[in-house]
């Protein structure tokens, strides 16, 4: 019987290589930083291609993160993107349109207020520094749409992890917790001291100002914070945590090369970190109001957490269309209508 019994065939455990262990026990270590399907036990399957499953309704969200950009053809080489340098491209591109813009926002200021920059945008009507900050977002991602496939070799919404299907499946989850997060940020404002006359409120003068605006902040500028923030910015700083993690050996370095996996402490470094930038962001049209950057951080980290859970950038852009949406429907229910602007005075 035993003749017939077929052996697995396994290396001789006498005097085993060293040089191989010591490969086996760094590449466990380094496994031991990323997500649990990266694990050793399945690294044999890691050069072939990924296919995300199909999800029921609604069942997305309940799905731990997948792979980063997973590859669709088994040939290619594990891709992390975006990482640093791409974000930095990003925030060059949309600098270089930023600056083109200022430059024409100062053409249409008094020539007196020239040699004073501050004075020269100040006397600038918000129609034309919502449009001309609309004509950046639409300008920096149009070309983002081009450049930045010629560089990951896949379109632009897979790069950034749009993933409108998510985004589509939880939709009646999203929306209400959009809405419910502004609801309770708005309510604990009303107990927050905040100075009566903010940077912000100088879009609120005129009907047509406001009208601007809210289409402004309901459908361009959520939908570029979030490309930026957590499409860019969220793996790029978690690829760079996990980089900085990794033990500086070859095999260590072989075992990065041959997946694509973020972990989950560095989304969690990530998202914090990036939530603070976020939240500083604000903080200028709300005259840095403390408490208020503390809330607008807690909104990003839901932001993030939402977008790490479902893998798209478009299931945060619909929380946050949908609470910037809740903050223009109040005042829009308060003021009549933007009829009646000096309602709004604090």
């Amino acid at each position: 019987m035993s003749d017939l019994t077929p052996t697995p065939a396994v290396p001789a455990q006498e005097n085993p290589p060293s040089q191989s262990w010591d490969a086996d026990e760094v590449r466990n270590k380094a496994a031991s930083f990323f997500l649990p399907s990266a694990s050793p036990d399945t690294r044999s399957q890691s050069d072939a291609p990924v296919v995300r499953p199909i999800l029921p309704e609604g069942e997305a969200i309940l799905q731990p993160p997948m792979d980063n950009t997973p590859n669709d053809a088994p040939e290619d080489a594990p891709h992390r993107i975006p990482n640093l340098g791409h974000a930095l491209l990003f925030l060059a591109i949309t600098g270089v349109f930023l600056f083109l813009t200022q430059l024409l926002l100062l053409g249409f200021a008094k020539p007196s207020a020239i040699g004073n920059k501050a004075s020269a945008i100040s006397s600038i009507p918000p129609k034309l520094l919502i449009g001309t900050e609309a004509l950046t977002y639409i300008l920096a991602l149009v070309v983002s749409w081009f450049v930045f496939p010629l560089l990951w070799k896949r379109p632009f919404p897979t790069g950034i992890d749009a993933n409108p299907d998510a985004a589509r499946r939880n939709a009646l989850r999203l929306i209400p917790l959009g809405l419910t997060l502004s609801f309770a940020v708005q309510a604990i404002s009303t107990v927050i001291a905040i100075p009566k006359d903010i940077p912000m409120d100088d879009f609120f003068r005129t009907p047509s100002d406001v009208w601007l605006v809210t289409l402004f902040g309901i459908f361009l500028a959520p939908l570029f914070e979030e490309i930026l923030f957590r499409g860019f910015l969220l793996p790029a700083v978690a690829i760079a945590y996990d980089w900085l993690s990794l033990p500086r050996t070859p095999a260590a370095r072989e075992f990065w090369h041959s997946n694509n996996k973020i972990s989950t402490p560095a989304y969690v470094f990530s998202a914090v970190f990036t939530s603070i930038l976020f939240a500083l962001l604000h903080g200028q049209q709300t005259a840095f109001t403390w408490p208020v950057i503390l809330l607008l951080f807690c909104v990003s980290l839901i932001l993030s957490a939402v977008r790490i859970r479902l893998r798209s950038v478009l299931a945060s852009t619909l929380i946050h269309a949908s609470y910037n949406f809740t903050i223009f429907l109040t005042a829009f229910i308060a003021t009549g209508g933007y009829r009646h602007l000096d309602r709004m005075n604090r």
